[in-house]
């Protein structure tokens, strides 16, 4: 019989060796630089930025989840000053992906992500999203009213939470081991050695203007919710 093998590549293997060298940081990332915002290196930096804020804050509010019932303050806390960096996240891939698909030319160069981050990336925007928002609605609602159903639908705002908590871990886990490495090269400036982006002073601006709502919003709602919870524990 024939061999099949024609001496082309195999596509399942170019995807792993692809997945591989991003997950280890040695992916060959070249985002454009332009002039006043940075364009798409300076996208790459504020995103970075913004994930490696959320990557810390989401490892915080794991921890409460050892002890939520004594640590609920801090649980309802963290979950508040979550909102902003999780919508800034959103927001920073989302018009990296609208620039690349409308046939900008800057973001056509820098490239779409690999197969697999293509695939994450949307499970991770919607499981972040929907925990957070079943996080807030459970908040609002109380522990006396958290088990009953919600939306007319015949499950509870903890179920909800709690589904798409798991279902969260699971999409975050691939996506931080897929992404930590490169992520932190950006940050610290490694992706393009010698090179001032512009755009850093914006940036700053934007991740300062993204802590202080966290601070407000928590500061205006945590005090009530935690009470409420306080008080029905």
């Amino acid at each position: 019989m024939a061999s099949m093998n024609t001496g082309g590549t195999d596509p399942r293997r170019d995807a792993f060796d692809v997945a591989l060298r991003e997950i280890t940081g040695r992916a060959d990332r070249r985002d454009p630089v332009l002039a006043r915002t940075g364009g798409p290196a300076g996208n790459a930096r504020l995103t970075a930025w913004t994930g490696l804020v959320l990557l810390i804050l989401l490892a915080i509010e794991g921890a409460t989840l050892l002890d939520v019932g004594g640590l609920i303050s801090w649980h309802l806390i963290v979950g508040l000053l979550l909102v902003p960096p999780a919508i800034l996240k959103v927001g920073t891939t989302g018009w990296r992906i609208v620039r690349y698909y409308t046939g900008d030319t800057a973001y056509r160069q820098a490239g779409p992500p690999q197969v697999l981050l293509r695939v994450l990336g949307p499970l991770v925007v919607l499981f972040t999203l929907l925990l957070l928002a079943t996080g807030i609605l459970l908040t609002i609602e109380g522990p006396s009213r958290g088990d009953s159903g919600v939306l007319g639908l015949p499950v509870s705002a903890m179920f909800l939470h709690q589904a798409s908590f798991f279902a969260w871990v699971v999409v975050m886990t691939v996506h931080v081991l897929a992404r930590t490495v490169s992520a932190t090269k950006i940050v610290t400036g490694r992706v393009i050695p010698g090179a001032s982006v512009p755009g850093r002073g914006t940036r700053i601006g934007v991740l300062l203007v993204m802590a202080a709502s966290s601070v407000v919003l928590a500061a205006l709602l945590a005090g009530p919710w935690i009470s409420q919870w306080q008080q029905t524990g």
